[in-house]
């Protein structure tokens, strides 16, 4: 089987999503530091040829932790403990890579980026069909965003090192096997060429 060729990028119709690169999260991530760095470059390069930006946290507000059911696996103990409240530290965009006027920015109550948000609104606002994903967990925002994404026809790339996992052996398996089933890999790189 042939390995479908990389698509044209047009920038005005396309969004790099920075996905929970936030204060608490990120830390989880090998080398987090330079994963920010490569990221960063990213958002520069969609930014400098007219992409859109767009940028997605997960926190809670009050109302946000009552209306998580004890029957949600990931979310459950996070509103018992009353975690990740939307104004702590935790919960804020990595400073480094931080939203600029004009760009997306949305919060999230669920692992995926659209499920709880009004993103994919917004981006078909802006006309996008392709989404570049970076992000942190390649487990979690990535592959739940990525699936979401393809199932609502986007092209979809992954910047295969713009996402990072905890575990080693699901990031391998997702990017070597799962993701190219349902999306283009590239790295940042590529990235920067593609836009030329």
């Amino acid at each position: 089987m042939t390995t479908p060729a990389l698509p044209t990028i047009a920038p005005e119709r396309t969004a790099l999503l920075a996905m929970d690169f936030q204060n608490g999260i990120l830390p989880i991530a090998t080398e987090p530091d330079a994963l920010v760095d490569r990221v960063k470059g990213a958002i520069a390069d969609v930014r400098a040829a007219g992409g859109t930006i767009g940028y997605v946290r997960v926190a809670f507000t009050e109302d946000d932790w009552s209306a998580v059911p004890e029957t949600n696996k990931t979310f459950s103990m996070v509103a018992a403990t009353k975690q990740m409240h939307h104004e702590d530290a935790a919960t804020q965009i990595d400073e480094r890579i931080a939203p600029q006027d004009g760009d997306i920015v949305v919060r999230k109550v669920r692992i995926g980026s659209g499920s709880t948000t009004d993103l994919h609104q917004q981006l078909r606002d802006r006309g996008i069909d392709t989404l570049i994903l970076a992000g942190i967990s390649t487990g979690g925002v990535v592959l739940s965003t990525l699936i979401d994404a393809a199932d609502r026809d986007y092209r979809v790339l992954v910047l295969t090192d713009g996402v990072a996992d905890p575990d080693p052996e699901i990031h391998r398996v997702l990017v070597d096997k799962v993701f190219p089933t349902r999306a283009h890999l590239i790295d940042t790189a590529r990235l920067r060429e593609l836009l030329r």
